[in-house]
């Protein structure tokens, strides 16, 4: 079972950054998506941004000090203060999906998870891992004896009861990010609300939604900590610092990452419609359409049986829509795996299609050697059709069921299968890994 805790953290303190911005000008999204203009913005925004912390200054080795002395002053100057008392943060985030909609709300709490080996059953990853990314996160860690960006995981709730304990919350802060997205931090003290949120989570497996490096990395560093003399019996280093969700929330949506393709020798779409239609009935679309024409016949589609739309530079466009008698375990690639994974339609376009008909090899979808993964639709299609890549596949979101299904199944998804929308903050709460107060008992 999932073993979960309130958390006592680090927090801005928000009188003193109220008059310069507040929040909204110190947190910043996960470090993975900053590039370096992101990164350089952010700074510039705010003396005490988080960036300079997640993404520190400086050259090799070098950077995780500065990440240290930096941190160390400012607590010492009263920038991040630890908080009063063990709580959950309760986190809310309003937003437009992509691609329009109505507003929707994601809400889920902070708290710590116990970390455990990835094949123990509790903690399910649906994605690989690089070992680059890990190494770097373990030099912070290490450095700064600190969990300073939070995973995301889902919990199971289809019936919502854990929804009138994370009412029972104090509002700490509202506000807006550049990207429109409106964040409300609120604070879930009660004790009988933290312990029936425990309890609650407890009874399910969590997935992680995002974060499966961090999450590696805080496993990696606790079995460090644990070998050192004089570990503490409950120790802070055992937990690792996370946005939770319920998986099973409407409003939770895994919106769609399309493949773009790029640099190989040779492209050509008919042979590409021939080779596919080994396995999916083809439909062609009207020629030069919009991006809502063809993700719109796209939606329609995927209801019925997993579905792709291939687009060519020159306008032409094809649906894809599974056939209804393919026989996918004979198949020679996707045979060999889960039929929970089989059923995806990202494992249907990389094995199915990427793969046996374009020659794209599994090393090279790591590698990212020949494919770009946007999310926007119709800026993806603009850029092909003015010569930009050879091909665009767009794509549905991945249900969080069938994520669910293949991480239970022990298999893991082709990458940049999921896009949770929105991005989890970093800066809200602050897990530190030495032993002091920053893990309580519900």
């Amino acid at each position: 079972m999932a073993e979960i805790a309130p958390l006592t953290p680090l927090r801005y303190d928000l009188t003193s950054i109220a008059a310069s911005g507040g929040l909204a000008k110190v947190v910043a999204p996960p470090y993975d998506v900053i590039d370096a203009a992101q990164r350089a913005a952010l700074a510039a925004g705010h003396p005490h941004n988080i960036v300079k912390l997640i993404l520190p200054d400086g050259e090799g080795d070098a950077k995780y000090e500065n990440a240290r002395d930096l941190f160390s002053a400012w607590r010492a100057e009263g920038v991040l203060v630890r908080d009063d008392e063990p709580a959950f943060y309760r986190y809310d985030q309003t937003f437009t999906p992509p691609g329009g909609g109505a507003p929707r709300t994601r809400r889920g709490f902070l708290g710590l998870v116990k970390v455990v080996p990835l094949d123990a059953g509790i903690v399910l990853p649906h994605e690989r891992t690089l070992s680059g990314p890990k190494e770097d996160r373990l030099k912070l860690f290490r450095a700064t004896r600190t969990n300073l960006s939070p995973g995301f995981m889902l919990y199971r709730d289809p019936e919502k009861k854990l929804d009138a304990s994370l009412a029972k919350a104090s509002e700490l802060a509202t506000f807006e990010t550049a990207d429109g997205i409106r964040h409300t931090l609120a604070k879930i003290a009660d004790k009988g609300a933290i312990r029936a949120i425990v309890e609650g989570v407890a009874s399910s497996s969590l997935l992680i939604a995002d974060g499966h490096h961090r999450y590696e990395t805080a496993l990696r560093y606790a079995r460090e900590a644990a070998a050192t003399p004089g570990s503490v019996a409950r120790p802070e280093h055992a937990y690792f610092m996370v946005f939770f969700a319920n998986g099973d929330d409407p409003d939770l949506v895994v919106f769609p990452t399309h493949r773009h393709v790029h640099s190989l020798p040779r492209f050509d779409f008919a042979e590409a419609v021939k080779g596919a239609s080994e396995l999916f009935d083809v439909t062609p679309l009207p020629p030069g359409a919009s991006a809502d024409v063809y993700t719109g016949a796209l939606t329609k589609s995927g209801a019925e049986r997993p579905s792709l739309v291939l687009c060519a530079g020159d306008g032409r466009a094809s649906l894809l829509a599974l056939k209804e008698d393919a026989d996918l375990a004979a198949h020679p690639i996707l045979g060999e795996r889960v039929a929970a994974l089989r059923a995806t339609d990202v494992a249907l376009l990389h094995m199915g299609i990427l793969e046996p008909v374009l020659g794209i090899t599994p090393e090279a979808q790591a590698a990212k050697t020949n494919i770009w993964y946007p999310q926007d639709a119709a800026a993806s299609l603009a850029a092909l059709r003015s010569n930009q890549g050879q091909a665009l596949f767009l794509m549905n979101g991945t249900p969080v069921a069938q994520v669910r299904a293949v991480a239970e199944a022990g298999e893991v998804m082709p990458q940049k299968s999921t896009f949770f929308f929105p991005k989890v903050v970093t800066g809200l709460c602050v897990h530190t890994l030495e032993p002091d107060r920053s893990v309580a008992s519900a």
